[in-house]
């Protein structure tokens, strides 16, 4: 069952398809003035902009379910957790929202992000437990060629460049630092990243962009899913 972070309310009409110019103009103006005075001062148009962008990470919750499970839409608040950061402004300059997918059998999120000159969208695995990142090394140290397969492909490469995220500078404890395949091992992250142009996120096919970009991501994270959920023997560990 999806769960969605929305008013109820809210889906029982047409969601926002399109972000807009006015979205944007409001966090360029929180850029400038992140103070709590201007915020006050503000928060009609904040409350909004808000609905508005909730209302199309609505609408394309609706995309992404016509292709894959999706259990939950979380979108993020925009006020921000100072206590423990060098940075005091009280708000990002963001809108953003993930997605997590349904079931121990489906591994991967995604994650949207819009922000005037830093809008981008991210998928893959940013921090995995322990064991799952164990079971990956051991993984990539039998084989990465079906891995390599996937995104080496010119269509997924086009849209989503290299693998990212963060690495070891050498092997991990019990890893040989000179096995073939020790640039996948050493990695602790697994992320894919596309970046936005403003002017990109405020055309009228932003959206379909995005729910096409996390399509062409699918048998990656159908390769992923399964080693996640199976042993080295390819037993599985979900009976």
């Amino acid at each position: 069952m999806v769960n969605f972070s929305l008013k109820s309310q809210e889906l029982g009409r047409m969601l926002e398809t399109n972000i807009t110019k006015s979205t944007f103009q409001f966090l360029k103006s929180l850029q400038k003035n992140n103070n709590r005075d201007w915020f006050a001062e503000h928060k009609k148009q904040f409350n909004a902009e808000n609905e508005a962008t909730r209302s199309f990470f609505g609408h394309l919750l609706e995309l992404l379910s016509a292709h894959d499970e999706i259990e939950r839409l979380k979108v993020f608040r925009i006020y921000r957790d100072v206590r423990f950061s060098k940075n005091k402004t009280p708000y990002k300059n963001s809108f953003s929202a993930s997605y997590a997918r349904a079931g121990l059998h489906r591994r991967g999120g995604y994650y949207v992000h819009l922000e005037p000159g830093n809008s981008f969208i991210a998928t893959g695995f940013w921090n995995p437990e322990k064991d799952d990142l164990l079971r990956i090394r051991k993984e990539w140290e039998l084989d990465v060629s079906e891995l390599e397969q996937i995104i080496n492909k010119p269509q997924f490469k086009k849209v989503w460049g290299p693998l990212t995220g963060d690495e070891l500078k050498t092997a991990p404890k019990g890893f040989d630092k000179e096995d073939p395949n020790i640039d996948f091992i050493r990695k602790k992250q697994f992320v894919f990243t596309r970046k936005f142009t403003d002017a990109e996120v405020l055309s009228d096919n932003f959206a379909q962009e995005i729910n096409t970009s996390f399509k062409i991501i699918r048998p990656y994270f159908d390769l992923m899913s399964s080693i996640l959920t199976t042993n080295l023997n390819g037993e599985s560990l979900l009976d």
